[in-house]
């Protein structure tokens, strides 16, 4: 959510400076060109938490011996289907980017292709990945497990990360098909934000230290999964298939074994982090043609579809394209603190 304060920066001088940062703080190029893409589409769609204002903290984490300034990435092809990407213990953006590079390499072959991703770290959003997919002509998917933040249904604790599932797929003429989801009701930031503003939150979307919900930011100890208090085995299962890709899958970290993301106490520790990307060839399944038709059909139907008075039915990512033109031509927001970082103020 935007605050009054926030600059508003053209998206080519904000690119500039983000690389700039990075490559001071002594990423390689191919690193800091990754993390800046990853974080410049979050920017750029109005996901501001996983956006630029990650930019100092990336810094801190390569000052601090976390991440690896210049990782040499390795590919390890396991079967027609599937590989594995070593991240080194670099950003984990450019671990992520090459590894739907391959997915998508092989998919062309294989039809599908699954791609993990270890010893890496701070995935961003996961629809850039997704996305990426999408622009090379596959259906895309990217997932990643994080630090316990959100508590199982009827849990008492901490247990999954908010563990992000992104889709992507190509359509004729227009922009991707693209959906980004947490599998919490709702991010911490939010949380944040409400405890700032002095607001209650929705019901049912986050608990305190004994695991009961409240409405009271300042109270909050966890979030609830995507769902809420009734329905939060829906989210708590689908957190469970990012762990289940990302790290069980990989041998990776679970979600209540990492180093937190900011831990002010290790700033040196790799996390061990694992992702999974997979791609989909249209061409191998109906064919690209007869898919570019489909996908074209549903999403006029979908979008035709009737909607409540004062509404407006869309596709997965309409919302995110129509910020992104927005933003375009009126400036990325970007708030105080990274602003002055960035030396934007």
């Amino acid at each position: 959510m935007e605050g009054a304060a926030q600059f508003r920066v053209e998206a080519a001088r904000l690119e500039g400076r983000v690389r700039d940062a990075l490559l001071a703080a002594g990423a390689s190029a191919e690193s800091a060109d990754a993390a800046t893409r990853a974080m410049m589409h979050a920017s750029r769609l109005g996901v501001d938490s996983h956006g630029v204002r990650l930019t100092e903290h990336y810094c801190r984490m390569l000052a601090g011996g976390r991440l690896n300034k210049t990782p040499n990435l390795t590919v390890d092809i396991r079967a027609p289907g599937s590989a594995v990407v070593d991240g080194n213990d670099g950003l984990g953006h450019f671990a992520a980017y090459r590894a739907m590079e391959v997915a998508c390499e092989l998919a062309a072959t294989s039809g599908v292709a699954g791609v993990g991703v270890v010893r890496s770290s701070h995935l961003g959003a996961a629809g850039a990945y997704a996305l990426a997919g999408a622009e090379a002509g596959m259906i895309a998917f990217a997932t990643t497990n994080t630090d316990s933040m959100v508590a199982l249904f009827d849990g008492a604790e901490r247990f999954h990360g908010t563990n992000p599932l992104a889709f992507a797929a190509p359509v004729p003429g227009q922009l991707p098909w693209l959906l980004d989801m947490a599998t919490s009701s709702i991010p911490m930031n939010r949380v944040l934000l409400h405890r700032s503003l002095g607001k209650p939150l929705p019901e049912g979307v986050a608990a305190d230290a004994a695991g009961v919900p409240t409405m009271r930011p300042e109270a909050v100890e966890m979030l609830l999964p995507l769902g809420g208090a009734g329905y939060g085995y829906k989210g708590a299962g689908l957190a469970g298939i990012a762990t289940m890709l990302s790290a069980v899958l990989n041998g990776t970290t679970l979600d209540p074994d990492f180093i937190p993301m900011y831990d002010a106490t290790d700033i040196s520790t790799p996390r061990n982090m694992g992702h999974f990307v997979l791609a989909i060839d249209p061409e191998k399944f109906a064919g690209a043609a007869v898919f570019g038709e489909m996908i074209l059909r549903y999403l006029e139907a979908l979008r035709d579809s009737p909607p409540r008075r004062g509404a407006r039915t869309m596709a997965p990512g309409d919302r995110e394209w129509t910020e992104s033109d927005r933003r375009a031509r009126m400036g990325i927001p970007v708030d105080p603190d990274t602003a002055r970082y960035l030396r934007l103020d």
